[in-house]
This record gives C-alpha cells, structure tokens and sequence, in this order.
C-alpha cells in the first residue's frame, strides 16, 4: 500500500517519506479500514518532530484520526462489519499503522460506525480533538445545566467542546482572539463569544455566569489568573494543551478559588473512559449535534506540508485525502 511514514524524528520535510509499504492484515480482535481521510492533529507533528518522546518500530505511519470502511476482519471480529463505514481513534498510539496511508489495522472498538448522516470528513475530524473534548468536559460529572466556559472555542478541540456542551444541556461561553474565529465559535453554538482581547472582556464573562462550572483551558500558563477570577468550589479547570512554559502556580489565589485543576492528554485516559466517549460522540453524531470546520485539503503525498501547516497554526481542520 501507499503511506507516508517517517524512520527517525525530526523536521517533516526531512523526515516523512512517501512509497510503498507492506499492507497489514488484521489479528485477533482487529479490523483493517480502507481509509478515505486523515485528520491531522498537533500531537501528529509533536511525535514527528521529537518534542514528545516515542519508539519508532522499523518506520511509523503518522495520524491517529481518521475515516474509512472496514474491508477485514480479524479472528473473533464479527465479519458482518465488513463495509461499515466508521472514524477512527488513536491508530497510532503504541502501534505503527497510522491513519497517513490506504489502510490502517486498529482494534475493533477503535473504528467506529460513522452514522449515515455524517461525513468521511467529519469523520476524520473527531479523534483526538472531540474525545478530548468530551473528556475535559465530563471527567468530573454531567454539564447539564451546568456554566462551560471554552478557552479558544475556534480550534478543534474548542469546536468540539461547543458543540458536545450544548448537546448535553450546558451554557456555554468562549473566548476567541479575532473576528474570524468568533464567527466559528458562534456557528458551534456557543451562547456567549468574547474576544478576550478586547476591552471589558473578563467582565462579560463574570456576567455570563460566576463561578463557572467547568473551564476547559488550552493555555493555562497565559489564562490562570483569569480562570481562577472566574473560578469557585464547585468549578473544574481542565488544561488539555502544553503552551510555551509551565505555570508558576498562585498558591494562595488557587487555595481562596477552592477549585479543581485537572490535566488531560488522550494517551493516559483509562480505556473504559475513551470507550465511553467513542459511543457518546457517534450518538451525537446520530443527533446531528456535530458540524465540520472549515476543511484544508492535502494529499497523501503532502503529508509533510499537511503537518508544517498544522504546525504554523492552521485556523480550520487539516485532512489528507487518501482516496
């Protein structure tokens, strides 16, 4: 089969090839998906690069997320899913087949049916950024009724957290830098945007509701002050993103707030929990509560441009055509 894949860590252009290699077949408790998109993620060129240390077995095929349909199955897999078109979650996590190639094998409960509604695209979107999403909002209990507030609502993770937060009864403010991003954090469904470099912005939130609930944070070295002035007993601060340098924790401002701070990264979740929002983010699906962001297309050939342009900041979702 045609992948991209990478030998050694380090810049992409220098280190992700484009041939053909060995297509797997799937073992005990495995499907193989004939993949039609790739989601391309900042933990993807994190792992190229070097900047997250991991073991590369011979070669690595990059991406976890992805879309597709099952063509094999393997022992002990019902063969009834041959066809299923499904979205795929951490193909690449401990294993080499990535989604940056025409097939990939993953374990059954790790291709997910991708309801009819629903787009390869979209498909190819969720992954990484909605299961985080669903986990920093829920990791401490139900949202319904709840106060969320989404620091940087126009990113992957932050159109996610929207989006699952009203499907499951919260109200939902976000924070955003510019007018363009307002635009999608609005078109989520967020209930209050605030460009959080405006004049006045921190009040608007005070006002939208005091304390929050749940604060889901993708720059906690730059936002704690703010977090913990929006902060009480009841409320969780989940930082899911390592921006610049480590906080220097207030000790005393975290110990008046009373607040929880917790950490996600996708790779530490226990697996029962990745399950459980696998199913909860197809039922959401099922109910239409999930849109695309704005696409930006490569091929597979470009996989190392599609992760540089990730890497630059890319406003939108970048995917790999495979098919």
């Amino acid at each position: 089969m045609r992948a991209a894949f990478f030998e050694r860590q380090g810049e992409a252009d220098q280190v992700i090839r484009v041939a053909e290699v060995e297509t797997p077949e799937p073992g005990p408790g495995e499907v193989r998906v004939k993949l039609r998109y790739s989601g391309v993620n900042p933990t993807d060129w994190k792992s190229r690069s070097g900047l997250t240390p991991g073991r590369i077995d011979q070669y690595q095929i990059p991406h976890h997320d992805g879309s597709g349909d099952i063509d094999m199955v393997g022992p002990g897999v019902d063969p009834a899913l041959v066809g299923q078109r499904v979205w795929v979650w951490l193909a690449a996590a401990g294993r080499r087949w990535g989604t940056a190639a025409e097939w990939t094998v993953v374990p059954s409960a790790q291709a997910v049916r991708l309801p009819d509604g629903a787009s390869y695209e979209l498909g190819a979107s969720l992954g990484v950024p909605a299961m985080t999403a669903h986990r920093c909002l829920l990791a401490d209990g139900p949202v319904d009724g709840r106060a969320v507030l989404v620091a940087g609502g126009a990113g992957a993770v932050g159109h996610f957290a929207i989006e699952l937060a009203k499907h499951l009864g919260a109200r939902v403010a976000t924070t955003v830098s510019g007018a363009e991003k307002a635009e999608l954090a609005a078109a989520a469904g967020a209930d209050l945007v605030v460009n959080y470099r405006a004049e006045g912005a921190l009040e608007q939130l005070r006002a939208f509701h005091l304390p929050f609930d749940r604060i889901l944070e993708v720059n906690l070295p730059a936002n704690l002050s703010w977090d913990l002035a929006l902060a009480g007993p009841q409320t969780s601060i989940v930082a899911y993103a390592a921006t610049g340098q480590d906080p220097v924790l207030p000790l005393r401002a975290c110990m008046n707030s009373n607040s929880t701070l917790r950490f996600v990264l996708l790779y530490g979740v226990p697996r029962v929990a990745l399950e459980e929002a696998a199913a909860a983010i197809t039922g959401a699906l099922s109910a239409g509560a999930l849109s695309e962001l704005p696409l930006h297309r490569f091929s597979l050939a470009d996989c190392a441009a599609a992760q540089d342009f990730v890497q630059a900041g890319a406003v939108g979702k970048v995917v790999l055509e495979i098919a």
